[in-house]
């Protein structure tokens, strides 16, 4: 198993210690699952929950494509 060492300022420190003994597990473990729920590269199940609930939701196809207005370019 890796080991990582983190640096942390105090008020930091005390959130870790807090939050951990909040949820009952290690500062470790508590650390381990905030990283992996934060570094996942997966959509949450609560978003993917709301794909196709609006049925009313422009697609980027449906929408027309107008280009927008040139800006005139100032002269330095």
């Amino acid at each position: 198993m890796a080991q990582i060492t983190l640096y942390l300022d105090d008020a930091t420190q005390a959130l870790v210690d807090e939050a951990a003994k909040a949820n009952g597990v290690s500062k470790s473990r508590w650390v381990a699952d905030i990283i992996r729920t934060y570094a996942a590269h997966d959509w949450p199940q609560d978003c993917l929950a709301l794909a196709g609930r609006f049925a009313d939701f422009p697609l980027r196809e449906e929408a027309p494509h107008t280009p927008p207005a040139d800006v005139p370019r100032l002269i330095f």
